[in-house]
């Protein structure tokens, strides 16, 4: 069951990872319309410069009025088990079905649903347009739940062979007509149970605007301790890019009011409040500093250029662009402790920084979110809040490096480059031999890393289905034991490997898609090769 969810949580991450360039493009574009920031003659109305740079934004746009269609969409190419593509293509049509019927029924029943369809889509309202459809306004949430759905219906059904007479409805059509009539109840449970959900995620608002910094404090703390385990995407993924704290997401309220933001002089926390749930990123752009200084440190004089070379690029990358683990599974299989620090540390350095006004949509890194989405629009009218979290982050930088120092030295913890260490970093001549061990591994490329990934895997025969996340891929397997030890992995490139069940979680960076496709690939050459095998015995 965990492996489903934890598939299921990695896959959101295909749509997700479209955002941080449609942000990085709205952030400029409406910094770009701003008359503080390039004089009011550029932003005249009548203006060449504001009109490219309106056609600009509204592309940029593109992916947050979106998000519902993008999401259903996008989940198939992580969850399908065989020919995502038109599992893609079932889940758009099921999806758009589900909405039509919808709103046929919303327009031909609404006052026994007590929905009122001849409003207009809109805050309050309930309602939305998703294509040019009115419908209810499920977010993110009735995406992610009839995508799972009609993706399950795709991987039960789509090899599922028919009579020769129905032959042209095998495939795809088979899939899209028994989701055509599974859309029908599920429309119908929409309209009587959500209305209700909307109400339930109102009092959840309601709650956490309460709850203020102690809210903050277990939102963030949660999104950090839950990343071994894959489910922190259920975490931030309603908060975010849903409706747990603002209606559409703080994803997108805060693009949307950016500019309103940026020109007001009043407190970003009294005008935003929700915000204090987006601060999660300052444990990625400061923690990830202290932590990194704090390894280097404790590591052996002799092993510290060696050290250095781990870290460095795992550091950059958390701070650039938001993702830590590289750097947090470096530390996180030598010592749990160290990670459940962690995750207190950046829980309280968010709720510090709440506590002193620092809000906005900072979950990311520097490029992505800090400087386009916030340091950069709101330095005229909010430079203070900015030299506050700076200040509150770099002394969280501090804090970290002192106390995974005194950890690591005090509990003579093997992190990489120590003396007593049994975790060393592994050099060219170490990647290379451990690759002699694996039959497929000849080449010095990625497809050659993937062939040593799949011999390390046991074999295409073991494995069951293939996912991946930001960093990991995450693999269901027929039989754990025939997997090679974490040292083979590791010298294949991995920063750590996670075993639960007959499930394996590899950690190889943001080349995973890559390494992922190349898996297949070899996957399906071996699968063509068995069969090629035994078609010639049997002849």
């Amino acid at each position: 069951m965990l492996s489903q969810i934890q598939r299921f949580g990695g896959a959101m991450f295909t749509p997700v990872l479209l955002f941080p360039f449609a942000g990085i493009v709205v952030g400029i574009a409406i910094m770009l319309r701003n008359p503080l920031f390039v004089g009011e003659a550029l932003t005249a109305p009548d203006s060449l410069f504001a009109q490219i740079v309106y056609i600009i934004e509204e592309g940029g746009w593109t992916v947050f009025r979106n998000m519902p269609l993008i999401f259903a969409v996008g989940l198939p190419i992580g969850l399908a088990k065989q020919a995502p593509g038109r599992a893609c293509l079932a889940v758009l049509m099921s999806f758009l079905t589900w909405n039509y019927f919808i709103h046929a029924m919303g327009v031909t029943w609404g006052t026994f649903f007590g929905v009122d369809f001849a409003q207009d889509p809109g805050a309050g309202s309930g309602l939305t347009l998703i294509a040019g459809i009115k419908t209810l306004d499920t977010s993110i949430i009735g995406a992610i739940v009839i995508s799972g759905l009609v993706t399950a219906i795709h991987n039960r059904y789509f090899e599922k062979q028919l009579p020769v007479f129905l032959g042209i409805f095998q495939g795809s059509a088979f899939v899209v007509i028994i989701a055509f009539l599974v859309m029908i109840p599920c429309a119908w449970l929409t309209l009587l149970g959500w209305p209700k959900v909307q109400m339930g995620i109102e009092s959840l608002q309601a709650f956490l605007r309460g709850a203020g910094a102690l809210g903050v404090w277990i939102y963030t703390f949660l999104e950090r301790i839950l990343i071994p385990t894959g489910l922190h995407h259920f975490v931030y993924g309603p908060f975010i890019f849903g409706p747990a704290a603002v209606e559409g997401g703080i994803q997108v309220y805060w693009a949307e009011h950016l500019q309103a933001f940026s020109q007001s002089t009043e407190s970003l926390k009294t005008l935003f409040p929700e915000g204090g749930f987006a601060l999660h990123g300052n444990s990625k752009v400061f923690g990830s500093v202290g932590i990194a200084l704090a390894l280097w440190y404790t590591a052996a004089p002799e092993n510290r250029v060696k050290v250095a070379g781990l870290l460095v690029p795992a550091t950059l990358t958390a701070v650039l662009v938001g993702i830590t683990e590289p750097l947090e599974f470096t530390f996180l299989f030598i010592s749990p402790l160290l990670f459940a620090v962690h995750a207190l540390l950046a829980a309280t350095m968010a709720t510090v920084m709440y506590l002193c006004g620092v809000v906005g949509n900072m979950g990311g890194g520097l490029l992505d979110q800090f400087l386009p989405q916030n340091w950069i629009p709101m330095f005229h009218n909010h430079a203070s809040m900015i030299f506050t979290q700076i200040g509150i982050g770099l002394s969280f930088t501090a804090i970290y490096f002192a106390v995974f120092q005194t950890l690591i030295v005090r509990l003579n913890l093997n992190t990489p480059g120590r003396e007593a260490s049994e975790i060393k970093l592994y050099s060219k001549a170490d990647y290379q031999a451990a690759r002699q061990q694996t039959s497929a591994a000849a080449q010095e490329n990625q497809q050659g890393q993937a062939a040593g990934l799949l011999s390390a895997l046991g074999g295409a025969q073991n494995i069951l289905s293939i996912n991946n996340c930001a960093t990991r891929l995450r693999i269901a397997l027929r039989e754990m034991a025939q997997t090679q030890s974490d040292d083979v992995f590791k010298a294949l490139g991995a920063h750590g490997v996670v075993r639960r069940g007959n499930g394996i979680q590899v950690i190889v960076g943001l080349h995973v898609p890559q390494v992922r496709d190349q898996l297949e690939t070899l996957m399906k050459h071996a699968s063509s090769s068995d069969n090629t095998s035994m078609t010639e015995a049997v002849s």
